[in-house]
């Protein structure tokens, strides 16, 4: 069965989340700060998952592709940005607990999806299912991860969007960190209909998330407004 349209859209995917990986090195080579890292890293593993997403579209399933996007997509799609969020919000030895225990979550998770034999009976021609994997308990590590980035991630810009909500001079905060929010629960949705067969709907909430996300970036790290003082007279 030939690939749909919507099978193309983790190639434009893969070029908005390259463009936000370069504009966070950008920002990071200028001002430093490890969530700025953090944030580079994530989009470089989203981006990363997409490519496995349009090699399969554009070549045909192929083994370690697979076993590559389960990695960087199920397993590292949100997390690391996530964890530029942690070391934003939290103090720097706490921050430096969650990364260990989140490395050491993903590097388990990630041995065990490379070594489970695969049940090619379920494999499609260009389409990418965790159902294939033999070892149907390794899928789930992907809801514990998401957990973690969907708490650390789409919460924390949530409460930042809260906290700015009635500021005029930090208006693009509160849009931006509304936008992150939203862009970082749809990945999340669209993950749940892969483990009914339904990739496509990952293929496009992927693609909206991360255009809204690199949106929400953009709008938080504009300069806060300086509303001039009202005249007495």
């Amino acid at each position: 069965m030939p690939p749909d349209f919507v099978d193309y859209i983790p190639l434009a995917t893969t070029l908005v989340a390259a463009a936000f990986a370069l504009s966070l090195f950008r920002r990071f080579r200028a001002k430093g700060g490890l969530h700025l890292l953090w944030w580079g890293i994530g989009a470089v593993t989203y981006a990363s998952g997409t490519v496995t997403e349009s090699l399969t579209t554009l070549l045909g399933w192929h083994e370690p592709v697979f076993r590559l996007w389960y990695i960087t997509g199920a397993l590292l799609g949100g997390a690391p940005l996530a964890q530029g969020s942690v070391y934003l919000h939290m103090r720097r030895p706490v921050a430096h607990r969650l990364t260990a225990a989140l490395i050491a979550t993903v590097a388990v998770a990630a041995t065990c999806v490379w070594l489970s034999p695969i049940d090619y009976a379920l494999v499609e021609p260009h389409h990418l299912t965790g159902r294939v994997l033999a070892w149907q308990w390794v899928r789930a590590f992907s809801p514990f991860i998401n957990t973690y980035a969907f708490i650390f991630l789409a919460g924390t810009a949530a409460w930042s969007a809260w906290r700015y909500r009635t500021k005029q001079e930090t208006r693009g905060r509160f849009i931006g960190n509304a936008l992150i929010a939203t862009g970082a629960v749809l990945p999340g949705i669209g993950g749940s209909f892969t483990r009914f067969g339904h990739t496509e709907v990952l293929y496009v909430t992927e693609f909206i998330g991360i255009v809204l996300i690199f949106l929400g970036y953009r709008f938080a790290t504009r300069p806060a407004l300086s509303i001039p003082a009202r005249d007495p007279s």
